[in-house]
Protein backbone atom coordinates (compact mmCIF):
# COMPACT_ATOMS: atom_id res chain seq x y z
CA UNK A 1 0.00 0.00 0.00
CA UNK A 2 1.22 3.75 -0.55
CA UNK A 3 2.29 5.17 3.35
CA UNK A 4 1.12 9.11 3.74
CA UNK A 5 2.32 11.30 6.68
CA UNK A 6 -0.86 12.57 8.16
CA UNK A 7 0.09 16.13 10.76
CA UNK A 8 -3.10 14.75 13.63
CA UNK A 9 -3.73 17.31 15.97
CA UNK A 10 -6.51 15.39 17.77
CA UNK A 11 -8.91 18.48 16.51
CA UNK A 12 -12.15 17.94 13.77
CA UNK A 13 -10.14 18.95 10.56
CA UNK A 14 -6.63 16.70 11.46
CA UNK A 15 -8.81 13.76 11.85
CA UNK A 16 -11.27 14.35 9.23
CA UNK A 17 -8.41 14.79 7.05
CA UNK A 18 -6.82 11.36 8.60
CA UNK A 19 -9.74 9.36 7.62
CA UNK A 20 -10.07 10.86 4.34
CA UNK A 21 -6.35 9.34 3.72
CA UNK A 22 -7.20 6.58 4.78
CA UNK A 23 -10.24 5.80 2.51
CA UNK A 24 -8.24 6.78 -0.54
CA UNK A 25 -5.96 3.58 0.56
CA UNK A 26 -3.12 4.93 2.41
CA UNK A 27 -1.45 3.51 4.88
CA UNK A 28 -1.20 6.41 7.77
CA UNK A 29 1.69 7.54 10.07
CA UNK A 30 0.54 9.92 12.09
CA UNK A 31 2.66 12.64 13.55
CA UNK A 32 1.04 15.00 16.71
CA UNK A 33 3.05 17.94 18.08
CA UNK A 34 3.53 18.58 21.97
CA UNK A 35 4.84 22.14 20.89
CA UNK A 36 4.22 23.89 24.54
CA UNK A 37 0.56 24.47 24.42
CA UNK A 38 -1.40 25.52 27.09
CA UNK A 39 -3.00 21.90 27.86
CA UNK A 40 -2.46 18.30 27.19
CA UNK A 41 -6.22 17.51 26.10
CA UNK A 42 -5.74 17.81 22.47
CA UNK A 43 -2.37 15.81 22.15
CA UNK A 44 -4.91 12.77 24.29
CA UNK A 45 -7.35 13.05 21.70
CA UNK A 46 -5.06 12.25 18.80
CA UNK A 47 -3.69 9.51 20.74
CA UNK A 48 -7.71 8.09 20.58
CA UNK A 49 -7.81 9.03 17.38
CA UNK A 50 -4.53 7.68 16.22
CA UNK A 51 -5.67 3.69 17.81
CA UNK A 52 -8.83 4.47 16.37
CA UNK A 53 -8.46 4.76 12.46
CA UNK A 54 -5.71 1.78 13.03
CA UNK A 55 -2.42 4.20 11.75
CA UNK A 56 0.62 2.03 11.16
CA UNK A 57 2.71 4.67 13.45
CA UNK A 58 2.18 7.82 15.66
CA UNK A 59 4.82 9.75 17.06
CA UNK A 60 4.18 12.71 19.18
CA UNK A 61 7.50 15.09 18.69
CA UNK A 62 8.49 17.35 21.36
CA UNK A 63 8.97 21.20 19.86
CA UNK A 64 9.10 23.99 22.30
CA UNK A 65 7.70 26.94 20.33
CA UNK A 66 6.45 27.93 24.20
CA UNK A 67 10.64 29.15 24.42
CA UNK A 68 9.74 32.34 22.50
CA UNK A 69 5.63 32.65 23.27
CA UNK A 70 3.93 35.17 21.07
CA UNK A 71 0.56 33.32 21.28
CA UNK A 72 -2.43 32.77 23.60
CA UNK A 73 -1.91 29.20 23.01
CA UNK A 74 1.98 29.13 23.64
CA UNK A 75 2.28 31.99 26.72
CA UNK A 76 0.50 33.96 29.26
CA UNK A 77 -2.39 35.89 27.00
CA UNK A 78 -5.82 35.74 27.65
CA UNK A 79 -7.67 33.14 24.45
CA UNK A 80 -10.39 35.30 22.93
CA UNK A 81 -13.83 34.63 24.05
CA UNK A 82 -17.66 35.07 22.29
CA UNK A 83 -16.46 36.99 19.53
CA UNK A 84 -18.58 37.69 16.93
CA UNK A 85 -18.52 35.85 13.70
CA UNK A 86 -16.97 39.15 11.84
CA UNK A 87 -14.30 39.76 15.19
CA UNK A 88 -13.16 36.81 13.88
CA UNK A 89 -13.33 36.89 10.39
CA UNK A 90 -11.03 40.54 10.61
CA UNK A 91 -7.71 40.45 11.22
CA UNK A 92 -5.00 37.68 13.03
CA UNK A 93 -6.26 36.54 16.11
CA UNK A 94 -3.82 35.81 19.34
CA UNK A 95 -4.11 32.04 19.09
CA UNK A 96 -2.07 32.28 16.03
CA UNK A 97 1.04 30.41 16.83
CA UNK A 98 4.17 31.27 15.16
CA UNK A 99 5.12 29.44 12.18
CA UNK A 100 3.82 26.60 13.41
CA UNK A 101 2.41 24.93 10.45
CA UNK A 102 6.15 25.44 8.93
CA UNK A 103 7.55 24.12 11.44
CA UNK A 104 5.36 20.87 11.85
CA UNK A 105 5.28 20.38 7.83
CA UNK A 106 8.93 20.91 8.05
CA UNK A 107 8.97 17.66 10.50
CA UNK A 108 6.47 15.91 8.36
CA UNK A 109 8.61 16.21 5.02
CA UNK A 110 11.63 14.75 6.74
CA UNK A 111 9.46 11.49 8.44
CA UNK A 112 7.91 11.18 4.61
CA UNK A 113 11.81 10.74 3.11
CA UNK A 114 12.76 8.13 6.12
CA UNK A 115 9.52 5.98 5.70
CA UNK A 116 9.70 6.40 1.57
CA UNK A 117 6.04 8.08 1.81
CA UNK A 118 5.23 10.83 -0.72
CA UNK A 119 2.50 12.11 0.25
CA UNK A 120 1.74 14.40 3.75
CA UNK A 121 -1.97 15.07 4.09
CA UNK A 122 -2.52 18.17 6.48
CA UNK A 123 -6.13 19.79 7.75
CA UNK A 124 -5.51 23.03 7.11
CA UNK A 125 -8.64 25.18 6.05
CA UNK A 126 -9.26 28.45 4.87
CA UNK A 127 -13.05 29.13 4.91
CA UNK A 128 -14.05 28.54 8.20
CA UNK A 129 -11.11 29.20 10.04
CA UNK A 130 -9.39 31.78 12.30
CA UNK A 131 -7.29 33.96 10.02
CA UNK A 132 -4.31 32.20 10.48
CA UNK A 133 -2.11 32.51 7.26
CA UNK A 134 -0.17 29.27 7.45
CA UNK A 135 -3.81 27.88 6.02
CA UNK A 136 -4.18 29.73 3.08
CA UNK A 137 -4.04 28.08 -0.38
CA UNK A 138 -1.26 30.07 -1.61
CA UNK A 139 0.75 29.59 1.44
CA UNK A 140 0.51 25.42 1.10
CA UNK A 141 1.79 26.14 -2.72
CA UNK A 142 5.00 28.01 -2.05
CA UNK A 143 5.68 24.94 0.91
CA UNK A 144 5.41 22.48 -1.78
CA UNK A 145 7.49 24.33 -4.28
CA UNK A 146 10.18 24.41 -1.54
CA UNK A 147 10.10 20.87 -0.72
CA UNK A 148 10.42 20.03 -3.90
CA UNK A 149 13.63 21.76 -3.83
CA UNK A 150 15.16 21.21 -0.44
CA UNK A 151 14.79 17.70 -0.53
CA UNK A 152 16.37 14.01 -1.85
CA UNK A 153 13.54 12.86 -3.17
CA UNK A 154 12.24 16.29 -4.89
CA UNK A 155 15.88 16.13 -6.17
CA UNK A 156 15.60 12.86 -7.66
CA UNK A 157 12.18 14.02 -9.54
CA UNK A 158 9.77 12.03 -6.57
CA UNK A 159 8.24 15.33 -4.79
CA UNK A 160 6.30 14.64 -1.77
CA UNK A 161 2.80 16.06 -2.55
CA UNK A 162 1.07 18.06 0.28
CA UNK A 163 -2.81 17.27 0.51
CA UNK A 164 -5.42 19.42 1.83
CA UNK A 165 -8.48 17.95 1.40
CA UNK A 166 -10.35 20.37 3.32
CA UNK A 167 -8.88 23.75 2.60
CA UNK A 168 -12.21 24.79 0.45
CA UNK A 169 -15.27 23.12 2.86
CA UNK A 170 -17.28 24.54 5.28
CA UNK A 171 -16.74 22.96 8.86
CA UNK A 172 -20.52 21.94 8.64
CA UNK A 173 -19.01 20.22 4.92
CA UNK A 174 -15.89 19.18 6.96
CA UNK A 175 -18.27 16.89 9.59
CA UNK A 176 -20.87 15.51 7.00
CA UNK A 177 -17.48 14.50 4.95
CA UNK A 178 -16.15 12.84 8.21
CA UNK A 179 -19.69 11.37 10.00
CA UNK A 180 -20.10 9.90 5.91
CA UNK A 181 -16.45 8.02 6.24
CA UNK A 182 -17.70 7.01 10.19
CA UNK A 183 -15.40 8.94 12.10
CA UNK A 184 -16.32 8.99 15.44
CA UNK A 185 -16.03 13.41 16.57
CA UNK A 186 -16.36 12.18 19.70
CA UNK A 187 -12.74 11.49 19.85
CA UNK A 188 -12.15 15.00 18.83
CA UNK A 189 -10.94 18.18 21.03
CA UNK A 190 -10.84 21.62 19.28
CA UNK A 191 -11.05 23.79 22.56
CA UNK A 192 -8.42 26.09 23.21
CA UNK A 193 -9.12 26.62 26.98
CA UNK A 194 -10.54 23.54 28.56
CA UNK A 195 -11.18 22.37 32.23
CA UNK A 196 -8.56 20.90 33.66
CA UNK A 197 -11.28 17.68 33.41
CA UNK A 198 -10.96 18.85 29.46
CA UNK A 199 -14.28 19.87 29.21
CA UNK A 200 -14.38 22.48 25.97
CA UNK A 201 -15.40 26.48 27.10
CA UNK A 202 -17.73 26.89 24.73
CA UNK A 203 -17.11 30.64 23.85
CA UNK A 204 -13.42 30.30 22.15
CA UNK A 205 -12.85 30.66 18.82
CA UNK A 206 -12.17 26.93 18.45
CA UNK A 207 -15.46 25.70 20.30
CA UNK A 208 -17.78 28.58 18.34
CA UNK A 209 -16.91 27.59 15.18
CA UNK A 210 -17.14 23.41 16.09
CA UNK A 211 -20.87 24.29 17.78
CA UNK A 212 -21.83 26.14 14.08
CA UNK A 213 -20.21 23.81 12.02
CA UNK A 214 -22.48 20.77 13.86
CA UNK A 215 -25.32 22.36 13.96
CA UNK A 216 -25.23 23.27 9.97
CA UNK A 217 -24.01 20.12 9.21
CA UNK A 218 -27.10 18.34 11.18
CA UNK A 219 -24.58 15.96 12.86
CA UNK A 220 -25.12 16.11 16.72
CA UNK A 221 -21.98 17.65 18.83
CA UNK A 222 -20.77 15.11 21.09
CA UNK A 223 -18.51 17.60 23.26
CA UNK A 224 -18.71 18.01 26.48
CA UNK A 225 -19.15 21.27 27.36
CA UNK A 226 -17.98 22.90 30.80
CA UNK A 227 -21.45 23.05 32.72
CA UNK A 228 -22.76 20.42 29.93
CA UNK A 229 -23.26 23.72 27.35
CA UNK A 230 -24.02 22.19 24.02
CA UNK A 231 -25.91 25.16 22.78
Amino acid sequence: MKRAIVLLSGGIDSATCAVIARNEGFELYAMTFRYGQRHAVEIEAAKRIAENIGVIEHHIVDVDLAAFGGSALTADIAVPKARSAAAMESGIPSTYVPARNTIFLSFGLGWAEVTESRDIFIGVNAVDYSGYPDCRPEYIEAYQKMAALATKAGVEGMPVSIHTPLISLTKAQIIQTGARLGLDYGLTHSCYDPSPEGAACGCCDSCLLRKKGFSEAGVLDPTRYRGNRKE
